[in-house]
C-alpha cells in the first residue's frame, strides 16, 4: 500500500480518512476536489484537471480523495490500493448536514477561496445535499462494478461498510505504511 485511492459516496468522510492517513504515515495527501474547483466554484478545464491530477499523483507514495469519474483513469491505473467508503445512508446524511452546517456558518475556506453558502447548501439545486440523493445508491452499486474490470485488477481493494472498520483499517494500515 504505497498509492491509496479513497472512494465513496459524497460525505463518508473520504478527505478525514485520507488526511488521517497521509499524517499517520507520512504521505502525502492529495484532495481532488481542490485540483478541480477554481474561485468561485468554477470547475477547472478537463485537460487541466488531468493534467493537475497526473502531476500531484506522479510520486511513489500518496493518498487520494474523491470520485471524479474523469480522472479515474490516471488514479487507479496510478494506485496500488482503492478503499471504498460504503458507510449507510443514515449516517451519512447526518455527517454532511452537519459538515455542511459548520461551514456555512463559520465560512469555512475550502479550495481556491470556494465557500459553502446557507443558500448555496440548503436552497439550491446544486446542494451537496441534493448531490447525496441524487449518487448515494448509484454509488454504491457503481464501484463494485468497477472494481471487477480487468483494467483495475492490479489494485487491491478494501470495502469499508463502518467507521469502526475504517479505524481498524487505518491501525493494520499503519502498521504496513511505516
Amino acid at each position: 500500500m504505497r498509492r491509496i485511492a479513497i472512494v465513496g459516496t459524497t460525505g463518508s468522510g473520504k478527505t478525514t480518512l485520507a488526511r488521517r492517513v497521509a499524517q499517520r504515515c507520512l504521505i502525502p495527501h492529495i484532495e481532488l476536489d481542490a485540483l478541480q474547483w477554481e474561485p468561485n466554484w468554477t470547475p477547472a478545464e478537463p485537460q487541466v484537471f488531468r493534467d493537475r491530477v497526473r502531476l500531484a499523483l506522479s510520486g511513489d507514495r500518496w493518498v487520494v480523495d474523491g470520485n471524479y469519474s474523469a480522472v479515474r483513469d490516471i488514479v487507479w491505473q496510478r494506485a496500488d490500493t482503492v478503499v471504498l467508503l460504503d458507510y449507510p445512508f443514515g449516517l451519512v446524511l447526518r455527517r454532511l448536514l452537519r459538515r455542511t452546517w459548520r461551514r456555512s456558518l463559520y465560512q469555512e475556506e475550502l479550495w481556491n477561496g470556494n465557500r459553502e453558502t446557507f443558500r448555496q447548501s440548503f436552497f439550491s439545486r446544486d446542494s451537496i445535499l441534493v448531490w447525496l440523493l441524487r449518487t448515494y445508491w448509484k454509488k454504491r452499486k457503481q464501484y463494485p462494478v468497477l472494481f471487477q474490470q480487468s483494467e483495475y485488477a492490479h489494485l487491491s481493494t478494501v470495502h469499508l461498510r463502518s467507521p469502526k472498520a475504517a479505524e481498524q483499517w487505518l491501525f493494520s494500515c499503519e502498521q504496513h505504511l511505516l
